[in-house]
């Protein structure tokens, strides 16, 4: 294990590579590691020698999984600049860790295949640069590939996200050739020399006035122009390389060093919205945005520097859990590689392993700073399985292993449904959660066995129904006695009030009133109809009667469950199924079968829209007919087409479905 050495260059970038899957993203990682020297070799996916793609899961899939940091100096210009990046994946089921990683980044790198052009997942990453203003360039990988057209592509790319997307470099038969003021305007690169001007000169009163009057700005002035333009979303800079040929690469390289902002060029706000001091004589100030459970080293933790320094051997507090830590070693992982450093500053990403109290989305800060960073907020699951151990007494090492996966992807959702008494594993698709159960033989030795939720289905009422029961048992001795006569009818759900007392005249005492609420509770647990859980429904208790000696709350209590079963079946009950809000982006092309899978589910189109060149349908479905969506619209897309998805309401199952769900719950229940 070596030791990076701190303070040999003289600034950092820190950004994260985002893009559709199979963009090149982790190709160009790859060949940016073998030019800086990190690799003797050029890695590749393809034959499982990638640095970045190097756990079983990835060689396996031939896809990127976990969002992986790396740390390398790069000389240019007479200086060293520290590039701090992090690979993403591109499938749509792991874009957590993408959120995660964009979260901790001070501008970001979007790969665009000048094959297969813009796809969802680039649609995706820009989208979530926009949101949080993220800067961004752009690089069209590929361009020595078959049937490349890296110049449609850039025309494309400029259709739809505007003309502040300006290549610095172009493809030309010489080559990538820069573009920089006063070149050559031979290459067909005057037009974007032209913009580029316009955009850095657009930045600065002084320099749009030396523009307009048709003087040339010097070298410094448009390097320091494009950076803020960068920094203000203004200018997207477009590069073009190749990771297999490594073509483009320093070209790149040098580029994100002179356009990317620097860690204090954009700081973050605490909590309070105030902004963190980015300079290494401020407090230390980091984020946990990432955990990893190791089965040898125990859990690590990924820490973004944003203020002060983060030393080895020395102590911090966890201002999110109001705790001191003890720091070790600090290490710089890149891969499966680690290097030991005495310190990190703003921008940098370095790992800590076997803190005590420390978890994802922590802040760290200096012994007596109390401030705290926002925590990352991750995107919520849309594909559900219900989970169970294969053999018996599996049951505590599933718990405790679905918990350690959980920590790893906080996208990964572990609950048992209180309704169903099932336990539910919830990820963002198919893969992911596939994924999660190899992992989890891998390190808990637990086999599971995957099957489709049961449907949290809930009852209730369309009319009045009276209901009465008398509760009478003799059975030597004291007995039971209790009568109740109640009126069930809808409630709206705003109407907080679900219980009515009017009894008059004391024919029930009212000492036995809190007895009937909790009878009536406990029906509604199980309804008249399929014994699912009841909603929405107002009970009026009017009449009763009781006995002097043999009534107890044991007979109310059981009165008014009768009473309300009663009640509830004369009252028109009806079967009630939760209801999803769905919003579904896909290539133009694939609209038609995807419409028409959405009707066959039940769905109903509310809508539909364009979004940075993709169709979108914005629909309501049935939550029982979205369990097996994820991987359905994965087939009818080619992997293309992506969803999102929150409930919305529960709504009245259709008659003749509604007969086929109450006639298996009563043959379940009869089975019991």
């Amino acid at each position: 294990m070596r030791t990076m050495k701190r303070g040999k260059h003289n600034a950092v970038r820190n950004f994260v590579l985002l893009g559709h899957t199979g963009s090149g993203k982790t190709q160009l990682v790859d060949a940016i590691l073998h030019r800086v020297g990190l690799n003797t070799r050029l890695g590749t996916p393809d034959d499982g020698s990638s640095m970045a793609d190097w756990t079983e899961e990835e060689k396996e899939r031939k896809i990127s999984i976990w969002a992986k940091p790396f740390t390398v100096d790069f000389a240019y210009d007479e200086s060293i600049a520290r590039l701090v990046f992090v690979d993403t994946p591109g499938y749509a089921d792991f874009f957590g860790q993408v959120v995660a990683a964009a979260g901790v980044a001070d501008a970001a790198l979007i790969a665009v295949d000048a094959v297969g052009g813009l796809q969802v997942g680039t649609t995706r990453a820009w989208k979530l640069c926009e949101h949080r203003s993220i800067p961004r360039g752009v690089v069209i990988t590929g361009i020595d590939r078959e049937n490349a057209d890296p110049r449609g592509v850039l025309e494309k790319l400029r259709d739809i996200w505007g003309r502040r997307c300006i290549p610095v470099v172009y493809p030309t038969s010489g080559g990538i050739t820069e573009i920089l003021p006063g070149g050559s305007k031979d290459d067909g690169t005057a037009q974007f020399q032209e913009q580029l001007m316009e955009a850095v000169a657009e930045t600065d009163d002084t320099l749009i006035e030396k523009y307009l009057g048709g003087e040339e700005l010097s070298a410094e002035e448009v390097a320091a122009g494009a950076r803020r333009a960068v920094l203000e979303c203004k200018l997207v800079p477009v590069w073009f390389a190749s990771g297999k040929s490594e073509q483009g690469v320093e070209q790149l390289l040098r580029g994100v060093c002179r356009f990317f902002p620097a860690p204090g060029d954009r700081p973050p706000q605490d909590q309070s919205g105030e902004a963190v001091d980015g300079s290494a004589e401020g407090p230390l100030m980091g984020l946990v945005w990432r955990a990893v459970n190791d089965p040898y080293v125990g859990q690590m933790l990924f820490v973004r520097i944003f203020g002060g320094i983060l030393e080895s051997d020395s102590e911090v507090y966890n201002s999110t859990k109001k705790q001191k830590e003890r720091i070790g070693s600090v290490y710089v992982v890149n891969g499966r590689h680690q290097e030991t450093v005495g310190a990190a500053a703003a921008g940098e990403i370095v790992a800590l392993a076997k803190l005590r109290y420390t978890t994802l989305n922590d802040t760290l800060t200096s012994p007596g700073c109390d401030r705290t960073l926002p925590p990352i907020v991750f995107p919520q699951p849309v594909a559900s399985y219900a989970v169970a151990p294969k053999s018996q007494g599996d049951e505590d090492k599933l718990s405790t292993g679905l918990q350690r996966l959980a920590e790893d992807d906080p996208t990964l959702k572990v609950e048992r449904n209180p309704e169903t008494k099932e336990l539910i594993l919830s990820g963002l698709g198919d893969v992911q959660i596939d994924v999660a159960v190899k992992r989890l033989k891998q390190r808990s030795n637990v086999d599971v066995g995957l099957t489709t939720p049961r449907v949290p289905y809930k009852e209730t009422i369309t009319a009045v129904g009276e209901g009465h029961y008398k509760h009478k048992k003799q059975t030597g001795g004291r007995g039971q006695y209790g009568e109740v006569y109640l009126r069930a009818e809808p409630r709206e759900p705003s109407d907080e009030e679900w219980f009515v007392d009017a009894i008059v005249g004391g024919v029930i005492p009212s000492g036995f009133m809190p007895a009937i609420q909790k009878g009536l509770v406990e029906a509604m647990q199980a309804g008249a109809l399929a014994g699912y859980p009841v909603i929405n429904v107002k009970v009026t208790v009017y009449d009763g009667s009781h006995h002097e000696v043999d009534s107890s709350e044991i007979s109310f209590k059981i009165a008014a469950a009768r009473a309300f079963r009663d009640g509830m079946s004369k009252a028109r009950p009806v079967l009630l199924e939760p209801i999803m809000k769905v919003k579904v982006m896909i290539p133009d092309q694939f609209m038609g079968e995807v419409a028409g899978d959405l009707n066959q589910r039940r769905g109903r189109i509310l809508g539909m829209s364009t979004e940075d060149g993709l169709q979108v349908i914005h629909a309501e479905v049935p939550q029982a007919e979205m369990f097996t969506y994820a991987s359905q619209l994965r087939s009818l897309t080619g992997g293309r087409g992506t969803f999102e998805m929150q409930f919305s309401r529960y709504e009245v199952v259709p008659s003749n479905i509604a007969q086929k769900i109450i006639a298996v719950s009563q043959k379940e229940r009869q089975a019991e």
